[in-house]
This record gives structure tokens, C-alpha cells and sequence, in this order.
């Protein structure tokens, strides 16, 4: 297995398969939309790939806040379900740390929504701890993926 960072857009296009295990309804339009507001705000993905297929996937990204200073925030982690259970996750996780380390960063932020009780297990089990609520207004759920 080897770990990859996408920096590219078209990157990261090639991975909309694994991405869709997340958000099956994901058009490569929308992707791409999203992708191109997100990468010059220091959005990047790190995948897993066997044999030239990707195992799994994760964005990040970098910014910084008054309450934390510098941070890493993971947003859309996905392992492809046929390889789950294989260490895919803690392999993304523990690059993520390493990246969040080497970039001076003083924490690693996520969310998890409420119901995904595998995920709330699986990031107890990285060393993650709620630290308070993300509240969510929404506006227009037309203009949402989930």
C-alpha cells in the first residue's frame, strides 16, 4: 500500500469513485465546483492506494483559530467498504497527525455527524475527543450533498 497527497484538482477527480461511497449522488460537475473553491483554501486529500486503487481517502485542510491557533481540520473521510477493517483508516489517520505535526499545527479538528456511531468508535480509538457541538442552520438543503 502506498499513501498519496493530492493536490490537484484533476488529482483528485480521479478519485470520485471513492468519494461516492460517502456522497453517492456526487456528479463530477458539483465535484469539481466544490474542489475549485476548496483547493486555494489549503484543501488537499491524502488517499491509500493498492495496485493503482484507491482504498480509501480523506481531505484536509489548514487555518488557523483564536481559540487553537493553527489546526488541521479532516473533512470527508471515507474507506472503500470492501477494504474496511484493514487498517485503511489508521493509515490515513496517522499520516494526517504526521502532517498536522510537520506543519506546526496544536490540534487535529473533525466532525462526526451524531448518528455514525462506527466512526464515533473508530476516532475514540485514534485518541479524538468531543470538544463541543458543531451547530448547523440550514439554508437551502437543495444546495447540500447529504
Amino acid at each position: 500500500m502506498k499513501v498519496i497527497e493530492l493536490t490537484t484538482i484533476n488529482e483528485m477527480l480521479d478519485q470520485i469513485e471513492t468519494i461516492r461511497f460517502l456522497y453517492p449522488n456526487m456528479t463530477v460537475e458539483k465535484y469539481k465546483h466544490f474542489l475549485s473553491e476548496m483547493v486555494p483554501h489549503n484543501y488537499t486529500q491524502i488517499a491509500v492506494f493498492e495496485n493503482e486503487v484507491c482504498l480509501g481517502i480523506t481531505g484536509c485542510w489548514s487555518a488557523t483559530k483564536l481559540w487553537t491557533g493553527k489546526y488541521l481540520e479532516i473533512d470527508n473521510f471515507v474507506v472503500n467498504p470492501e477494504h474496511r477493517s484493514k487498517g485503511i483508516g489508521k493509515i490515513l489517520a496517522d499520516y494526517v497527525e504526521k502532517k498536522a505535526n510537520e506543519i506546526g499545527c496544536s490540534s487535529i479538528v473533525l466532525d462526526a455527524f451524531t448518528g455514525n456511531f462506527g466512526a464515533h468508535r473508530f476516532y475514540y480509538n485514534q485518541g479524538y475527543a468531543p470538544k463541543g457541538f458543531h451547530f448547523v442552520k440550514i439554508l437551502d438543503q437543495s444546495k447540500m450533498t447529504t
